[in-house]
C-alpha cells in the first residue's frame, strides 16, 4: 500500500506542507505542532496549512478516500463504521467559538467539540487495512441542547436527523468502492435503521448490524424471542482476554449459534417511497455456561443470505472486527495522538489535524497486521529510505545473540522494520510470544523519532 498524500492539491507549497505534516505525524506520534516542527518557521508553515481556507476538509477526505480506492481493486472488503466525539471542553476559554465547534454529549451542559464518523476499510480475509472510504465530520450549533436534538416525531424525514450519517456514509462508501467485488458494511446498534436496510444494499453490498430493538416481525412475533426459539445450528469456542477495568476474567467462551430468515414490515414508517416489507437474515451468538459474568450475546441483522452454519460463523467473525474502529478512536484520543489536547485555537484547524491523524493511524494498523500475513509488504509504504537506513543500524543493536532473538525478515519486507519498532516499544522479540500491539508500535515510533533526530544530527555534523 503506497499512500498518495496530497497529489490533488494544485498549490505545490500546500502539497509539500500537507505531506510534511503527515510524515511528521507518523514519525513522531504526537499532537503538538510545536513538537512536530523542527523550527519556528516550519511550525508557522504548518499552522498556515491547517488554517488555510484553500485546503478544505473535503480535500483531505477525498485524498484519504483515493488512497483507499487505489488499494481495494477487485477485493472483498469490510467497511467498519462508528461515531466518536472530540471533546474540547477543557480548552473552552481558548477555543474560538465559530461554526466549526458546537455542543456534544460528554457533559450535562452540552460540552464543546465536534463529531467524526469514519468508514474504515479492511480486507475481509487478511484484515489488511486499506484506509477510509468516507469520513463524515460535523458539529452541532452552540445553541443546541439534548432536548432539541431528540426526534420523537416520526414525521421528521431521516435526512434531517443526525442518524442519517449511517445511511450517508454507507452510500458514499458504495460509490467510492464500486470496483470492490464485495462490500460488507459493519455497524453497531445505532445503525439498525429501517431506511438503511431498504436503500443501501445491492447485489454486492451488504449490511451487518447489531440489532438495536426487539422488532416486531411480520407474523407479530418479536425478533429476540423468534431467534431464541430456533434450533441450535452449532457451537464454537473462543478465547477471551480479561479486562481488569471491567472486572472481566480471562476465559474460554462457548457460543451457541442460531439463525433465521425474517421479514420486517415498514408500516411504522411514513415514507411512502419505502417498501412495505423487507427480508433479512438474523443471527444469534449466545455464550452459555454456569456463572458467566458479562456473557456474549449478539443478535445480528444482515442482508447477506445465511442458510448454513459456516456462513453464520463468517458473519459473526466479521462483526468481531468492530474492535478495529474502537482501536482507531483509542489511538486518535488519549492513548495515542491525544487530539483533544491540541494547542490549536481554531476549530477548523483542529478538525483538519484530526483527519490527518486518522490517515496516519492507517499505517499503524498496517504495521500490526503485517505479522499475520505471509506475503511481503514494501517497507516504503511506512518508512522513507533514510528511516530504513537508520532502522538497519537499530536492528544490529536490537538483535540478541541467539537465533530466537535475530530479526528473521528480509530487507524487502516491511516486517523487518516493524520488528525493530516493536523492540524499541518494549516487545521482547520472541516470535512465540504474543505479537506486538498498536500501543507497542506507538511507543516504539516515539522512541525511534528521538533516535532518528540524533542520527540525522550526527550524520550532518560528520559530513562537515
Amino acid at each position: 500500500m503506497q499512500t498518495r498524500h496530497f497529489e490533488d492539491l494544485k498549490d505545490k507549497r500546500l502539497l509539500n506542507r500537507g505531506n510534511s505534516i503527515l510524515n511528521r505525524l507518523f514519525a513522531n506520534s504526537i499532537y503538538s505542532i510545536r513538537q512536530l516542527a523542527n523550527s519556528d518557521s516550519e511550525a508557522k508553515a504548518m499552522y498556515r496549512f491547517l488554517q488555510n481556507k484553500n485546503v478544505s476538509e473535503a480535500d483531505i477526505v477525498k485524498n484519504m478516500s483515493s488512497n483507499c480506492v487505489s488499494c481495494v481493486g477487485n477485493k472483498s472488503v469490510l467497511c467498519i463504521q462508528d461515531t466518536s466525539e472530540i471533546s474540547l471542553y477543557n480548552h473552552k476559554n481558548r477555543i474560538k467559538k465559530d461554526e466549526f465547534i458546537g455542543t456534544i454529549n460528554s457533559s450535562d451542559d452540552g460540552g464543546l467539540g465536534f463529531f467524526i464518523h469514519p468508514s474504515f476499510v479492511v480486507d475481509s480475509t487478511t484484515l489488511m487495512p486499506y484506509g477510509f472510504s468516507d469520513i463524515k465530520i460535523w458539529n452541532r450549533t452552540l445553541e443546541q441542547n439534548k432536548v432539541q436534538r431528540k426526534h420523537k416525531d416520526k414525521l421528521v424525514p431521516i435526512e434531517e436527523k443526525e442518524s442519517y450519517k449511517w445511511i450517508e456514509s454507507s452510500q458514499n462508501t458504495k460509490k467510492a468502492l464500486e470496483n470492490a467485488s464485495e462490500i460488507i458494511i459493519i455497524q453497531d446498534r445505532e445503525g439498525d435503521i429501517y431506511e438503511q436496510f431498504c436503500t443501501v444494499p445491492d447485489a454486492k453490498t451488504h449490511l451487518l448490524i447489531r440489532a438495536k430493538s426487539n422488532r416486531i416481525l411480520q407474523d407479530d412475533q418479536r425478533l429476540f424471542e423468534h431467534l431464541a426459539s430456533k434450533p441450535l445450528q452449532g457451537t464454537y469456542t473462543v478465547e477471551l482476554d480479561g479486562d481488569k477495568r471491567r472486572n472481566i476474567k480471562k476465559r474460554t467462551a462457548t457460543i451457541e449459534v442460531r439463525f433465521s430468515e425474517i421479514t420486517i414490515g415498514g408500516n411504522q414508517y411514513t415514507n411512502k417511497n419505502l417498501p412495505e416489507k423487507i427480508t433479512l437474515y438474523a443471527i444469534e451468538a449466545k455464550e452459555v455456561g454456569d456463572n458467566v459474568e458479562n456473557p456474549i450475546h449478539w443478535r445480528l441483522l444482515t442482508t447477506k443470505k445465511v442458510e448454513d452454519f459456516a456462513t453464520a460463523l463468517i458473519c459473526i467473525e466479521w462483526y468481531t472486527c468492530r474492535w478495529i474502529i474502537e482501536e482507531v478512536f483509542r489511538i486518535l484520543k488519549k492513548e495515542g495522538f491525544n487530539i483533544e489536547a491540541s494547542e490549536l485555537s481554531q476549530g477548523k484547524a483542529i478538525r483538519k489535524l484530526c483527519l490527518m491523524m486518522l490517515e496516519t493511524i492507517v499505517k499503524l494498523f498496517i504495521m500490526q497486521i503485517a505479522y499475520d500475513i505471509e506475503e511481503e509488504i514494501d517497507p516504503r509504504s511506512c518508512f522513507s529510505e533514510e528511516e530504513i537506513q537508520c532502522l538497519e543500524i537499530q536492528i544490529q543493536q536490537l538483535e540478541g545473540k541467539t537465533e530466537k532473538l535475530k530479526n528473521p525478515y528480509k530487507s524487502s519486507d516491511l516486517k523487518r522494520y516493524i520488528w525493530a519498532i516493536a523492540r524499541l516499544g518494549g516487545w521482547k522479540g520472541y516470535l512465540s510470544e504474543r505479537k506486538p500491539g498498536i500501543t507497542t508500535f506507538w511507543m516504539g515510533l516515539q522512541k525511534f523519532s528521538a533516535i532518528m533526530q540524533g542520527w540525522i544530527l550526527f550524520r550532518d555534523v560528520s559530513r562537515r
